[in-house]
């Protein structure tokens, strides 16, 4: 008998990350984007502080992509993910 694997989005941090913290790939469970950042965050607590602010939103200066869209909930984080999505966050640029 085959062992069945499921499929589960991926996060994909950014190398910009990797100068304030450690930040590896991750798959995970989850349905919505916030389901799938709680997963990451659940092992790895200090990206938390630095993707959402103390209201749970995303921060200013933090863009995430799902599947090469912007997500579209930036409070809630309801964007759904699908078992093969990819889930880019990384440090927005500002200036001009």
């Amino acid at each position: 008998m085959r062992a069945t694997v499921s499929a589960v989005p991926t996060i994909i941090f950014t190398r910009q990350l990797e100068r304030f913290l450690e930040a590896p790939c991750a798959t995970v469970e989850g349905a919505t984007l916030n389901e799938a950042l709680a997963a990451v965050f659940a092992s790895r607590p200090t990206l938390r502080g630095y993707v959402l602010d103390d209201q749970g939103a995303l921060r200013r200066h933090v863009a995430v992509y799902i599947n090469g869209l912007p997500a579209k909930d930036r409070v809630r984080l309801g964007d759904p993910v699908g078992p093969d999505d990819e889930i880019y966050v990384f440090q927005a640029l500002s200036g001009g």
